[in-house]
């Protein structure tokens, strides 16, 4: 076993039928925990006539009821201020406060104990290891430190390695870059969509070609983009670097990881997560790799707030294949394919917005902007592409191509409009790309304000 390969090469190792039996173990002791302390899930588990000691074994524990956002929303603003029922810990020992972006709905606040946020660094740690950072790198953080958790605890777990951190939060995108340029950082993170935003600017506002600074890699969160092939491809060209990609959440911790061997999909940290994948339609648990559902989460070591079977709406599957680094932590094929609140039937057919992602982002003569709006043209469903026209390229040249090219990706004809480079909006964090104004009976025009 090459033990560089691994940060915890017991755990990343651990056969099969062990890591179930540590999963179980530890599912048992946050399952007891929270019923003797949170007022939150013990109604929810007396209401569903269960207790802690009907969980015998590893598959009871589909039995456990779910839990969605909207349950965490409606229990705040309660004593102990401002958590609310589900809060396990005595107010005095939550030292860190984050909140959900909001992006959904009303953000969910999210207490941590100083044991908490260890165990954040710790799952930090194992993706940054996986990925090939060493105490040697230089790591520069060009996001917004917040009230948000984004890359707060990649920063702590970035100094965890050995390695030297240079936080950007308070410099524009220009000082960013110039920060770059002066102290020779070897890797970053951020967003798939500033990661482009970035180079944007360097390259066009700039006259600053980002291949010739010092980042050799760079880990994405926050977005489906560097799971996708050609996103992750112009990335990496732009910046001749490395892009691997990470997915987790406030309300759940930092679940999945690419390794550097890049197998074309994200290892789930079994240590440290359950993950069961249920049926979109049916609801049933998918045990078998190759179909599509939804992610139920369960976070097995974090006190203060737990996240028992939750229901992310992140919509993965399991890869048949093991990965060649030799984890045995299970792969989901393609990374998070998408959300499932925004995979929606057009015309009868299941659209996922990665899918016009990945056409988009495939074309040479296409910036990296782009909008999809779905409404109703009378009874008929209808889908808009906005794009942006890189310098020098026609409509002509792009229309039908792009259009074929949509149709064999999604079997969806789109209205196209085109819009001279630069004229979408830009964003520093998450994109908000995909509007189905079907759904909440609201023109263009209010889901632009």
């Amino acid at each position: 076993m090459n033990r560089q390969e691994y940060w915890n090469p017991v755990l990343e190792t651990m056969p099969r039928e062990k890591l179930q039996h540590l999963q179980f173990k530890k599912f048992k002791r946050i399952l007891n925990f929270a019923y003797a302390r949170s007022k939150f899930h013990r109604a929810l588990y007396d209401m569903a006539g269960l207790t802690p000691e009907d969980i015998s074994c590893f598959d009871d524990i589909k039995k456990i009821p779910k839990v969605e956002k909207s349950m965490m929303r409606e229990i705040q603003n309660k004593d102990p201020f401002p958590y609310g029922d589900a809060l396990c810990v005595p107010i005095k020992e939550v030292s860190v406060f984050r909140q959900t972006s909001g992006t959904t709905g009303q953000p969910v606040y999210q207490p941590d104990t100083w044991q908490d946020w260890e165990w954040w660094s710790e799952c930090w740690s194992f993706t940054l290891w996986a990925q090939g950072y060493r105490p040697e790198d230089r790591v520069f953080l060009p996001f917004g430190y917040n009230i948000f958790v984004a890359f707060w605890a990649g920063h702590y777990a970035a100094e965890k390695l050995g390695c030297e951190v240079v936080p950007g939060g308070v410099l524009d995108t220009k000082a960013r870059i110039l920060k770059i340029k002066e102290l020779k950082p070897t890797a970053m993170m951020a967003t798939p969509t500033y990661v482009l935003g970035m180079a944007d600017t360097a390259k066009n506002k700039m006259g600053i070609d980002p291949r010739e600074l010092s980042i050799n890699k760079i880990t994405c969160a926050g977005e489906p983009g560097a799971s996708i092939p050609s996103t992750k491809k112009r990335m990496q060209d732009v910046w001749d670097a490395r892009v691997y990609d990470h997915s987790g959440a406030t309300e759940i911790g930092a679940w999945s990881y690419e390794c550097r061997h890049q197998p074309c999909g994200m290892h789930v940290n079994e240590a440290m997560f359950l993950v069961e994948i249920e049926d979109l339609n049916t609801g049933k648990i998918i045990e078998e790799p190759g179909q599509k559902g939804k992610m139920i989460i369960t976070a097995l070591d974090r006190m203060a707030q737990p996240c028992i079977r939750f229901d992310s709406k992140d919509v993965i599957e399991w890869d048949p294949e093991p990965c060649p680094c030799g984890r045995t932590f299970r792969l989901i094929r393609g990374g998070v394919i998408g959300r499932a609140d925004d995979i929606t039937k057009v015309k009868g057919v299941l659209l996922s917005p990665g899918a016009i992602e990945e056409v988009v982002r495939s074309l040479d003569g296409l910036g990296d902007e782009f909008e999809v709006i779905v409404d109703k043209q009378g009874d008929v469903d209808r889908v808009k592409l906005k794009v942006e026209l890189m310098h020098g390229k026609t409509r002509s040249s792009m229309e039908n191509i792009l259009k074929d090219q949509l149709r064999l990706k999604t079997n969806l004809g789109y209205q196209i409009e085109f819009y001279d480079y630069g004229t979408l909006p830009r964003y520093d964090v998450k994109a908000k790309r995909f509007k189905d104004l079907r759904k909440k009976n609201i023109s263009e025009r209010e889901c632009r304000l």
